[in-house]
This record gives C-alpha cells, sequence and structure tokens, in this order.
C-alpha cells in the first residue's frame, strides 16, 4: 500500500469540486489517485467535476456525522476502501463577535472542524487494520495568526491544527500519517468575494508580492499523501507567500 504514488488508492476530498478542493481532487486523479470529491450544493460544479474531470462526486454535508457515515459506505462500495482522506471542506459566517448569530457559529464549527471529526472516526478503524493512512487537514493562515472578523472562522482552523497533531500521536505506530497545510490567500472564489480595496491590501502584506495559486496547494497535499512523505506527521505546512512565519 505504501509503494507507488496513488497505486489502488482510493482518496476522499471533501468540498472537492470547487476551488483548493478541486485542484486537489485533479492533481491526485493525475498521479494514479481514485477520487471522490464531495460537494454540499453546487451541482453546476460537481457536474463540471464528473463530466470535464473525470472525477467521481458525492453529495453529502460533511457536518453531518450520519452522512458522513452514509456517504463513505456509498464511496467504499463504489470505488475500494478508502485510504486516504483531504478534510478541505469550508466556509465563511464572517462577522464581529458582539454581532455574530449561534448559527453562524455552529455552522462554521460544524463545517470547518467537527467534519474532520466526522470523517476520521469513520474512517481511522478501516485505516487501522489495513495499517496504512494518509490524513490532510486543510487549516488556514487565519488559523494560524487570527483574523478580526472571524473568531468561528480563525477558532476553527486553529482547531485543526490541535486536531492533527493529537491524531497523529494515536496512529503513528499504525501506519496513518495525520498532517495540516495552512493556506495563505489563495486565487479562490471565496477570495474573489472580498471587495478589491480590501484585497489589494491583503495582497500588499505578502512579502511575495501575489496570492498563492490552488495548485500550489494541491501539491503540497499531493506530496503529504504520496510515498515519500511516511515520516511526517503531526506537521503543519504553511504556504501563504511569507505572510505569516510561524515558528
Amino acid at each position: 500500500m505504501s509503494g507507488e504514488a496513488g497505486k489502488e488508492q482510493v482518496a476522499v476530498v471533501t468540498g472537492g469540486t470547487r476551488g483548493i478542493g478541486h485542484a486537489v481532487s485533479v492533481m491526485l486523479k493525475a498521479r494514479g489517485f481514485k477520487v471522490a470529491a464531495t460537494y454540499a450544493g453546487n451541482e453546476d460544479a460537481a457536474t463540471k467535476c464528473r463530466e470535464q474531470d473525470g472525477i467521481a462526486t458525492y453529495k453529502w454535508d460533511v457536518a453531518d456525522f450520519e452522512a458522513c457515515g452514509k456517504g463513505i459506505a456509498a464511496v467504499e462500495a463504489d470505488l475500494g476502501p478508502v485510504s486516504v482522506v483531504v478534510n478541505n471542506a469550508g466556509i465563511t459566517r464572517d462577522g464581529m463577535l458582539h454581532k455574530m448569530s449561534p448559527q453562524d457559529w455552529d455552522a462554521v464549527i460544524g463545517t470547518n472542524l467537527s467534519s474532520a471529526y466526522n470523517m476520521c472516526r469513520h474512517l481511522i478503524d478501516g485505516m487501522r487494520t489495513r495499517g496504512y493512512g494518509r490524513i490532510v487537514n486543510i487549516s488556514s493562515i487565519n488559523g494560524q495568526k487570527g483574523q478580526m472578523g472571524q473568531v468561528n472562522y480563525s477558532a476553527a482552523k486553529a482547531g485543526l491544527i490541535g486536531f492533527t497533531k493529537a491524531l497523529a500521536q494515536e496512529t503513528a505506530r499504525k501506519g496513518i500519517t495525520v498532517n495540516c497545510v495552512a493556506p495563505g490567500y489563495t486565487d479562490t472564489d471565496m477570495v474573489a468575494a472580498v471587495p478589491p480595496e480590501v484585497l489589494k491590501g491583503i495582497v500588499a502584506q505578502i512579502p511575495v508580492g501575489r496570492l498563492g495559486t490552488s495548485e500550489e496547494i494541491a501539491e503540497c497535499v499531493a506530496f503529504l499523501v504520496g510515498p515519500n512523505s511516511g515520516f511526517i506527521t503531526g506537521a503543519t505546512l504553511t504556504v501563504n507567500g511569507g505572510q505569516y512565519i510561524a515558528g
């Protein structure tokens, strides 16, 4: 199982039909993985992913524990046992804390953090039994440094880093690695929705002078799930153009 990259391996990428998740799905498929991309509701993006990229897509709410169990069962029935999961799904519900509703807090924590538990809890027994697994959690620069107006998002993304470190310790002797990628501001639909004047100010704070690309983030994920990364676990790989340098 730990031989050639992607050989006979099934990878699930949550939020895998758009943005960074889509780039990850495409790159892993190109490297020989059988890829299942999950999505929440954008049917157009899912159709494009299936028809143009040849990637299997599955619709379920990753914040729902039971839905994750049923979805994973469907993937494994179609493609085989899952040995790789990329917990990428994420949403924003921005606002200052004194204006943030409980619904906006719960939605972000559910989709961005609890989803990692939901997915891993359903997959971990199989990985442990087979003695192999690759788990990559997609955090964020704002989970490392915090961001005004994003206490829910920053808390969830910081939580993924702690989740990664703890689970890595639990699974290291079972042949399972657990790592985290923390992207900086990347050229995706989510960032494109930022007002132009705000985005200009963000780019000015990035030492390399530009936004990242989804493909650059996907390359990091592909390395971490590949055959030469077995000695890397519990790590957080920061990919932000030097905007925030973590110690």
